[in-house]
């Protein structure tokens, strides 16, 4: 998590970006008055589990290796899609709860799940994470996808990481420092980058049950040891 820096331009447009507006953070679209309204209110309390992980996916990375012809949503030509929320995951010191029994439906109702779309851009993800992480955290459906927002809204993700238009090799030190200068509270003790080959995968944080930062050593030791990742362009 903490690697050395060795792409300093890269390191030093990010500094300058981090303590500035929020216009590169991307705000949840309109119509989600409902899921909203749920994130602003106090978060339900999970269960079962130490903390949570919110696992952003790098869109692109992911689109270029499972989607190359933009048949998705996702990653269709023009989405213009950067980070996007892959799942929050309940998460132990050592390993994680996973397919959890639950008397909740497998199924998430296609009226929740639209709910999310915003944040979660596929149905089908929706529900697998619902089925391998949601019913380990202890909540009904539409608490455990509430605070799935709430966490998304509590982060501030910095303009030059979000933006999708063209590729750029970042140092993963740089990534990890303005994400926390962005983000009062966080720590680089508190993210992970990882990455598959030199193409970036995923930003991970960590907060506890009640949404605040934390430190997560194991989710430290599972991440990215490159110096620097490229994130690839947008469709």
């Amino acid at each position: 998590m903490i690697a050395p820096t060795r792409l300093l331009p890269a390191f030093l447009a990010l500094s300058a970006i981090a303590g500035c507006s929020n216009e590169g953070d991307k705000n949840p679209g309109p119509g989600k008055e409902v899921a909203k309204s749920a994130a602003s209110a106090s978060v339900p309390i999970g269960k079962g589990f130490g903390f949570y992980v919110l696992s952003l996916s790098w869109s692109p990375t992911w689109c270029q290796t499972n989607d190359p012809r933009g048949k998705s949503e996702q990653c269709e030509r023009g989405s213009g899609n950067g980070l996007i929320v892959h799942g929050l995951w309940p998460q132990n010191e050592n390993g994680y709860p996973q397919y959890c029994p639950t008397r909740q439906p497998d199924r998430v109702p296609e009226a929740l799940g639209r709910q999310y779309l915003d944040i979660v851009p596929s149905m089908g993800l929706i529900g697998h994470q619902w089925r391998k992480h949601g019913t380990c955290s202890g909540l009904p459906q539409g608490d455990y996808f509430a605070v799935t927002r709430a966490a998304r809204e509590r982060l501030a993700i910095p303009a030059d990481i979000n933006a999708a238009g063209a590729a750029r090799n970042l140092s993963v030190a740089s990534i990890e420092t303005a994400f926390a200068a962005k983000n009062p509270g966080m720590t680089r003790e508190m993210i992970a980058v990882t990455c598959e080959g030199r193409l970036i995968e995923e930003i991970r944080i960590c907060f506890d049950k009640e949404l605040r930062f934390r430190a997560c050593p194991e989710i430290d030791r599972r991440a990215c040891r490159r110096d620097a990742v490229l994130l690839p362009a947008a469709p």
